[in-house]
């Protein structure tokens, strides 16, 4: 008897990475979409956010259709919010 796991199709990898971004990142955070008072940023935190909301919209929808990502997709989306996270913990927008 095998207990191995089956890997996720492309639709469910995305739809996870979207859940994710969403429990992780501040998307829906007003604070996260206004500059600094300062405006002492390393990288935009507001139009790195507003990028990765544009990114979650479009895939959303794109799945909805019944459009499949291709694992390229995936990656480079996977990549984007990582990237985003990063930059938004170095402005101190979020926690470590």
């Amino acid at each position: 008897m095998s207990t191995t796991s089956r890997k996720p199709d492309r639709i469910s990898a995305m739809r996870a990475i979207i859940e994710q971004v969403k429990q992780e990142l501040p998307l829906y955070d007003e604070d996260t979409f206004v500059c600094g008072p300062d405006n002492n940023c390393i990288g935009c935190p507001k139009k790195l956010m507003e990028l990765v909301e544009s990114e979650v919209s479009y895939w959303e929808s794109t799945i909805e259709r019944g459009v499949s990502p291709n694992f390229d997709d995936i990656r480079r989306f996977g990549k984007l919010c990582t990237n985003v996270k990063r930059g938004l913990v170095r402005n101190n927008r979020i926690p470590a």
